[in-house]
């Protein structure tokens, strides 16, 4: 049985606040830990996997963690290490480390067979991670030619269709205030007036029947003295 720090990486801070990509991360490494030894710690990073040295230090953090408690650096997947081949090789060849990989539990990267498996496949990584690249860009020139004005915030370059669906929204509420004083002054509750208005088919802002949430937005919209 052996002493393992986990390494776990996602490329943006987005990523790494909702969780995407770190649980699935952890669920292999404790797979791969079952039977074989037990977690002592755990590295978290948030950067790009083409980024190396100075612009890895979790990374850093983690071998010498390793090395401080004498565990081996076990990484849920093998391109969560790296899309660079050149550092991969430098990672696992001059780290000092015992370097293992829960998709590939069976590899040993110091047997010649094991090395040679990693380096294949960190090839195939780096052209993945090059790919990607390569769509990214031509998504971004794409966008430029439609007009969305690159580096903004997403809501800046969205509002003109947000502001659009809240004047749609706030015509439609125009539309039947009516009807609704006349809920309010028979005081419905909003679950009664859900029921009111699909008994008398008037059809919800996109089609269909009324839910509790539509009715509470389309309140949202009126005054309350109506």
């Amino acid at each position: 049985m052996q002493n393992f720090v986990a390494y776990v990486r996602v490329s943006t801070q987005r990523q790494g606040a909702s969780g995407l990509g770190l649980d699935a991360q952890r669920a292999a490494v404790a797979s791969y830990l079952r039977g074989r030894g037990s977690l002592v710690g755990e590295i978290v990073e948030i950067e790009s996997g083409r980024k190396a040295g100075k612009a890895r230090p979790e990374l850093a953090k983690a071998l010498a963690a390793c090395k401080a408690q004498g565990a081996a650096l076990v990484i849920g997947k093998l391109d969560r290490l790296a899309r660079d081949v050149r550092f991969f090789l430098e990672v696992i060849d001059d780290s000092g480390v015992d370097i293992r990989f829960a998709d590939l539990p069976d590899v040993c990267p110091a047997s010649d067979e094991g090395r040679m498996i990693l380096v294949s496949m960190a090839n195939f990584a780096e052209f993945e991670g090059r790919r990607i690249g390569t769509r990214t860009k031509a998504a971004l020139a794409a966008a430029k030619v439609r007009g969305i004005q690159l580096g903004l915030a997403g809501r800046h370059n969205l509002k003109p269709n947000i502001e659009a669906r809240q004047a749609a929204a706030g015509t439609f509420a125009a539309g039947i205030s009516g009807l609704v004083a006349g809920f309010r002054a028979r005081s419905l509750s909003q679950r009664a007036m859900v029921a009111e208005l699909n008994a008398a088919k008037v059809p919800a802002p996109r089609g269909g029947d009324w839910r509790l949430s539509q009715v509470q937005r389309l309140l949202g919209r009126l005054p309350v003295t109506l």
